[in-house]
């Protein structure tokens, strides 16, 4: 359990990196039901612009907020989340492997304390989250109730 009264604006609470490849696009695809070909089809993702195939949003914010949710112990105890899509998070091409074997694009999170409420009891946790040193996504927090 977190003791509130040792956190610190500023303190560092955890990171992760994430691997993400085409093969886990497509279980989140199942998962979900979001079926957008920009998220498994190489030809479409290009013939709208894109570089490639790109993760899902959801996918990304979701994996992100991991971070938060283990540091604190109980995904329950994260009572806002909050992002803003920067950019998307490319996933190349495994290039003749297969593509659940290939180790994909890594994301990286990091969380930090951004503002502790000692009325509420609550500390917003502020995300970095990164894809080759490029933001994917701004704003990025989430409110945990201690």
């Amino acid at each position: 359990m977190i003791d509130f009264d040792t956190l610190e604006k500023g303190q560092v609470i955890g990171s992760k990196t994430i691997s993400v490849n085409r093969g886990d696009l497509v279980r989140y695809a199942g998962a979900s039901g979001d079926f957008n070909p920009i998220h498994w089809n190489e030809r479409f993702a290009k013939e709208v612009e894109l570089d490639s195939v790109i993760a899902h949003g959801m996918f990304t914010m979701g994996s992100a907020v991991d971070v938060v949710s283990e540091w604190v112990g109980n995904p329950a105890a994260v009572i806002d989340y909050q992002t803003r899509f920067t950019k998307p998070v490319v996933v190349q091409d495994p290039a003749g492997t297969n593509p659940t074997d290939q180790p994909g694009t890594e994301i990286l999170v990091e969380g930090k304390v951004g503002a502790l409420d000692a009325e509420a009891h609550t500390a917003r946790i502020d995300l970095t989250v990164s894809v080759d040193g490029t933001k994917v996504l701004m704003k990025s927090q989430a409110v945990v109730q201690l």
